[in-house]
């Protein structure tokens, strides 16, 4: 998506301000709206992608003002409605709704920790040879999805050489919209920063991004 989330190379939003010392939560209703997550997820009706993309079409001005944990909850909620996990009487009153039957959670909390210790990985097996080598130049597409994508925009259209193949993981773009994992080849591909940002870039910098086939062409 073209939207609010995709600020990379954008100006006006300030320097970058690493916390010293960060902690995990910064307070105790970050990990409840982690685990929240986590038990919501298990019921399976989305997938990661899926989840992610809820969150790139909150209201602009909402993503804009939201701490990162905010945006998850806010994701969770719309998620859950749109699924049927909780009615908007539920949502309102924080009571469960008596016309809903009642349902055995999937994940128990003797699951959890083998749940995160498994976590969720995407590599998969596939018969489809890859079409990029590494030192090869390509090139990013350009494209202009409506729905979920991992390409940003800053890139499209830029030139870069494969570095790494990472053989083949779930296409995001595809799984977001519940139309199959697509598995395919996923690269890591250097871009110069002066590709990116013109003369004025540190001709010695550069950007690595993990870009599938999809997004790529031979330049």
């Amino acid at each position: 998506m073209n939207g609010v989330h995709d600020m990379g190379g954008m100006h006006g939003f300030g320097p970058v301000e690493p916390e010293a010392n960060e902690p995990v939560f910064h307070a105790p209703w970050e990990g409840r709206v982690l685990a929240l997550r986590r038990a919501l997820g298990a019921w399976r009706k989305w997938n990661i992608d899926a989840g992610r993309h809820s969150i790139e079409t909150l209201p602009p001005a909402d993503y804009l003002r939201l701490s990162y944990y905010e945006k998850w909850l806010a994701s969770a909620i719309k998620l859950a409605l749109g699924a049927g996990l909780i009615t908007q009487r539920e949502l309102e009153t924080g009571k469960r709704d008596p016309s809903v039957p009642v349902a055995t959670p999937p994940l128990t909390a003797d699951k959890v920790l083998p749940a995160i210790l498994k976590g969720g990985p995407t590599h998969r097996e596939t018969a489809a040879t890859p079409r990029f080598a590494a030192g090869q130049a390509v090139r990013a597409r350009e494209i202009n999805p409506t729905g979920h994508t991992r390409l940003p925009r800053y890139v499209r259209g830029r030139r870069g050489m494969i570095e790494r193949d990472h053989g083949a993981h779930v296409f995001p773009d595809s799984n977001a919209r519940f139309l199959g994992e697509n598995p395919q080849y996923l690269y890591t591909v250097r871009f110069s920063a002066r590709e990116l940002w013109g003369e004025a870039a540190n001709p010695g910098d550069a950007v690595y991004l993990d870009l599938w086939e999809d997004y790529l062409d031979v330049a």
